[in-house]
């Protein structure tokens, strides 16, 4: 039951916004194993002077188009299953909306199943 957070600069159209939902969504049903029907994200936009990244950190070309994307998920996928993860993201989003690689900045937050209610006050995975 991943959470998803997007994080992007203002002024993108709905459509561009949807195919970020959508090719995330598609990437986790793909690699993380995620029920369909499963889709709990969130979209922030931020003006300039609200939105700060490292443009070169670690050797990448960061723009202005730079989407940061924060996944909680339970702590049960394996190194492989996250690689996979975070190379199908940019390969889905560079197909649609037309996002470089180099613009696409994931974290994985890892927690434990008893730490979700998903409604009615339970914690349904405890």
């Amino acid at each position: 039951m991943p959470l998803v957070h997007i994080s992007l600069r203002t002024g993108k159209t709905e459509a561009y916004k949807q195919a970020i939902f959508d090719a995330i969504y598609c990437a986790m049903r793909e690699t993380f194993n995620v029920p369909e029907d499963d889709q709990f994200m969130a979209m922030t936009e931020h003006d300039a002077a609200n939105f700060r990244y490292g443009a070169s950190y670690l050797d990448v070309a960061r723009s202005d188009d730079l989407v940061f994307i924060q996944i909680t998920a339970n702590n049960t996928r394996t190194v492989e299953q996250k690689k996979a993860l975070f190379r199908r993201i940019a390969e889905l989003l560079g197909e649609s909306p037309g996002i470089r690689s180099d613009d696409v900045f994931v974290s994985l937050v890892e927690v434990v199943k008893e730490n979700w209610s998903l409604g009615h006050g339970l914690a349904q995975y405890a």
